[in-house]
């Protein structure tokens, strides 16, 4: 098992899918399971205080769009953040599970306008600010919600009469929403050589970090004790 002691009190540990589904589904906002690659657990002793994921991006354009075709297999989101509200935790998090993922990687992610998240803590551990992403509107089918819009707007990619065939496909269900812009960043992890020669092929601009109030939302949904357990 990878793991990263920050102190006697504080570890950072892998964790499994069933660690994770609880937190996602029940304390996260987005309440929907990503795709994940990595699991990460904050850990106080034995007890699981905080998660995160990272994830291979379902997006090619997005893959693609951060440092070309060249680097696109090395793009990794880092899609879920949750963790109990106290004083460094997200940022140690953050910035101990990135120490324990295969490099080299580009690590991209979000802070969603919509929930009132300006990206403080990606500010914290020395990401790179790209901006906000473009105005987009989302193919999204009724009663399939949770259905991810790259998975609905892929399904005919590259066939004539694309939309056409989604309609027939979906009838009345299929409409398009504006999807919520978000802050972007980025950040490169690997040796100093590795680092130097990927980020000087970065496509987007680098700028100042945004500021504003963070909103906080409501993460106190139930969760049993979550203990690590010692083989």
């Amino acid at each position: 098992m990878s793991s990263f002691n920050i102190n006697n009190k504080w570890s950072v540990q892998q964790i499994s899918f069933s660690d994770v589904e609880p937190w996602l589904l029940k304390r996260h906002y987005a309440r929907r399971i990503p795709p994940i690659s990595y699991a990460f657990g904050a850990f106080e002793g034995n007890n699981l205080i905080g998660i995160i994921t990272y994830g291979v991006p379902l997006s090619s354009t997005l893959r693609t769009g951060i440092c070309g075709e060249e680097y696109e297999h090395l793009v990794l989101e880092l899609n879920r953040l949750c963790c109990r509200n106290e004083k460094n935790i997200a940022s140690r998090l953050v910035s101990n599970s990135m120490d324990l993922i295969r490099k080299p990687r580009i690590i991209v992610s979000y802070a969603d306008t919509s929930q009132g998240h300006v990206g403080y803590v990606y500010q914290a551990t020395n990401f790179i600010y790209t901006g906000l992403t473009a105005k987009m509107m989302d193919w999204k089918v009724r009663g399939k919600d949770s259905l991810h819009h790259c998975s609905i707007g892929d399904e005919f990619r590259g066939q004539e009469n694309r939309s056409q065939k989604m309609k027939e496909k979906y009838g009345d269900l299929l409409y398009q929403e504006e999807r919520s812009r978000k802050h972007r960043y980025v950040f490169f992890i690997g040796n100093k050589k590795e680092k130097k020669k990927i980020k000087s092929v970065l496509k987007y601009e680098i700028k100042p970090y945004p500021k504003g109030e963070t909103k906080k939302y409501d993460s106190s949904g139930y969760i049993e004790t979550q203990m690590l357990l010692i083989s």
